[in-house]
């Protein structure tokens, strides 16, 4: 399974560069696709576009995050895409 690494921050300043360089990592490889937002201190909302477009993006929609800290699923929450972050356990 493929693994992008999330880094420490991801803002809507640095979130274009990141889409692509996970994009690149994750279509050289085959499903599901995950996500390790162990590092992740530093975001704002645009994570969460990040996540859905990696979601669209990943063969049959199937994407993992791993590693989320509390403040990105109370924002999930927020938004109403609490999904995003539960689907781990569908593949584990």
């Amino acid at each position: 399974m493929p693994v992008y690494a999330l880094p420490a921050e991801v803002t809507l300043d640095s979130a274009s560069g990141i889409r692509r360089l996970a994009l690149a990592v994750l279509r050289a490889e085959s499903t599901p696709w995950a996500v390790d937002a162990t590092a992740l201190t530093r975001f704002d909302s645009s994570i969460l576009a990040l996540l859905l477009e990696l979601r669209r993006a990943a063969p049959q929609e199937q994407l993992e995050v791993r590693g989320v800290p509390a403040r990105l699923n109370d924002l999930a929450a927020a938004y109403g895409l609490a999904f995003l972050l539960e689907a781990a356990a569908a593949y584990s």
